[in-house]
């Protein structure tokens, strides 16, 4: 059966709510005062939530289908746009809105000129993402991560005066256009192969024909336009330079839900379109491989930065790398495992970036070792970056751990175990380390050295002028919620209830099928039970304390063991190695970004 006309409806009020707010700040913004404004952007996106939990409720143990115009397809008429809304994916709207809500809420104050285009861009941007989502057709996917994507070149060039910001803008613009180029040519190869767009449609014209060469290509294009925008090695040099010049708030959406939704896009159009055609061996090797790459990789690049915000960026690689490792089960424990991750994830890491906000609009700089000690008179939001950092760490009950515990019961693998808790402990302890460093004047005082292949982050400017002395109200009440609500993605019972239902009914693919196309409603298979295990608890308490054992021995590396000085101090030239290789170049990123689709090409092919 299908959804009841006011359960499909709430799909369109969910794309439509946040666009026709920023069409409304663009028409009239000039004309408000800043505080009207905010307010009313604020509105958009706290009412966008609303409807993402009434969407939530509303696909209970099915889906949402909403057809454009009652377009529905027919026999020999495959015309019409569907819109698809699970658990999964209306969790992931939900998200976007409840981040989205607490970026422009910090904004408030954060900004010390801002006109109604900024807010407009975010609501834009808004649309973009949760369109990506719960869209059911394959060139909607296209469309919506164009409009994502412009609006985020807008949002990290923002300070269109500063040569930094537009260089950040125009690294992530080029890469991030090129790989929608390749994405584009794949789906202009499936669409010739079947003459169909959505992804039911799709899946059920691919059913039974077996691998051919043009399919496979399809598959390999498509995935390098998600992985680019899920900043997967190597196509993972923009996110960096990008982070680094987004105002903070921007940064919240960026590392939360932007980049997680590429493994999001690779995960829906795998399980809907192509699997079953694709040997499963193959596609998890694919994944397998590049999330251990990148996990690897941006946790090297995460411990060696001073620059805040790029350690930061660099950790969100490294835990895309996680999540990757995660869907390469392709099971939905793996999957649920991967959405709790993601979940818990998102409001850790954008409170540290709006506390790395805080750091910049009092001391006009993100440079770790310009901030020594600096931060003592502002305990508060150390004891709260300690906090955010432990949870980044995997530090139960928060969501970070609850995820990480069902990641390793999906993988069934010692070495997976220790690459999830060694990326966990590295990324925190980076993080704990900036924290005791800057507010608490733990270390070893700075020198005064600097390296050329390292950016610094010092003499940033602030969005603010003068400088903040104290945090205004509602930049605390943003970070304050954002910690709750990682703290509450691990701790509320129904979460880890629901989410194994929700990642079966995702990887359903024949029910999916039938519910889009003829809204036939089939039962979700059974799956077992996630939650907490006394296992994941041990692990997640190992990777906290793990986390503050890294960030003593990078405070005080001189009080470390011989055993363990020397063979840091040979990989040096490898780490100076690597951040050469992070070079801004756009051409360099862009030869890269060929490499890795010729990677993602071979790993499928080989064996």
């Amino acid at each position: 059966m299908s959804a009841p006309i006011g359960q499909q409806a709430l799909l369109p009020l969910l794309l439509a709510t946040p666009v026709t707010g920023a069409c409304v700040l663009l028409a009239v913004g000039r004309f408000l005062p800043r505080w009207a404004v905010d307010g009313v952007a604020t509105a958009v996106t706290a009412l966008g939530a609303v409807l993402a939990w009434l969407l939530i409720h509303a696909t209970g143990s099915s889906r949402v289908v909403t057809w454009a115009g009652g377009w529905q397809p027919k026999p020999n008429l495959t015309v019409g746009v569907v819109l698809v809304a699970d658990r999964t994916n209306a969790g992931i709207a939900l998200l976007i809105s409840v981040l989205a809500t607490c970026a422009l809420l910090f904004g408030w104050r954060y900004f010390d000129s801002v006109h109604a285009h900024y807010q407009a861009l975010i609501l834009l941007f808004v649309g973009g993402m949760t369109g990506f989502a719960v869209t059911g057709d394959l060139f909607d996917m296209f469309v919506f991560f164009e409009l994502m994507g412009v609006t985020a070149y807008a949002l990290t060039g923002f300070k269109i005066e500063d040569a930094e910001s537009v260089q950040g803008g125009l690294n992530f613009g080029v890469i991030n256009s090129l790989g929608a180029y390749l994405c584009l040519m794949g789906i202009g190869l499936i669409y010739a192969r079947t003459g169909r767009l959505g992804l039911a449609q799709l899946g059920t014209a691919l059913a039974g024909r077996g691998t051919d060469p043009l399919v496979l290509a399809a598959f390999v294009l498509i995935c390098t336009g998600w992985l680019v925008k899920a900043a997967v090695v190597p196509f993972h040099f923009w996110l960096a330079d990008a982070h680094a010049v987004a105002p903070a708030p921007v940064c919240v959406l960026f590392s939360g839900v932007m980049a997680p939704l590429g493994v999001y896009g690779v995960a829906r159009v795998y399980w809907v379109v192509f699997h079953g055609v694709l040997p499963d061996a193959a596609v998890h090797r694919m994944l397998l491989t590049m999330g251990v790459l990148t996990a690897v990789l941006g946790s090297v690049m995460c411990f060696t930065q001073r620059h805040i915000k790029r350690l930061l960026a660099y950790s969100t690689i490294a835990h895309i790398g996680l999540f990757l490792v995660g869907l390469s089960a392709l099971s939905p424990l793996g999957l649920a495992g991967t959405a709790v991750y993601l979940v818990g994830h998102a409001p850790v890491k954008a409170a540290l970036f709006l506390l790395t906000g805080v750091l910049l609009s009092r001391y006009r700089s993100v440079d770790e070792l310009d901030l020594h000690g600096r931060g003592t008179n502002h305990r508060i939001a150390g004891v709260a970056f300690v906090v955010a950092a432990l949870a980044l760490a995997g530090l139960p009950p928060f969501g970070t751990a609850l995820g990480k515990s069902l990641l390793d019961e999906a993988g069934h693998s010692v070495p997976l175990t220790v690459l999830t808790i060694a990326v966990s402990a590295v990324t925190g302890g980076a993080a704990v380390r900036v924290a005791l460093r800057v507010h608490f004047g733990l270390g070893r005082p700075p020198d005064g050295e600097s390296t050329s292949d390292v950016s610094t982050g010092r003499d940033e400017a602030p969005d603010t002028q003068p400088p903040q002395d104290s945090t205004p109200a509602s930049m605390s009440i943003a970070i304050a919620l954002l910690l709750i609500g990682g703290l509450l993605v691990g701790v509320v019972p129904g979460l880890a209830r629901a989410v194994g239902p929700a990642a079966a009914a995702f990887v359903d693919q024949h029910g999916y099928w039938a519910q889009a196309l003829h809204g036939v409603t089939t039962a979700v298979p059974d799956v077992p039970a996630a939650g907490w295990t006394v296992s994941g608890v041990l692990l997640g308490l190992l990777s906290a304390c793990l986390a503050v054992v890294v960030a003593g021995w990078a405070l005080y590396p001189d009080r470390s063991p011989a055993w363990l000085r020397h063979p840091a101090g040979r990989l040096r030239p490898v780490l100076s190695g690597l951040h050469r290789l992070h070079s801004g170049h756009v051409g360099d990123y862009a030869a890269w970004l060929v490499c890795g689709t010729a990677a993602v090409a071979a790993l499928l092919l080989a064996g």
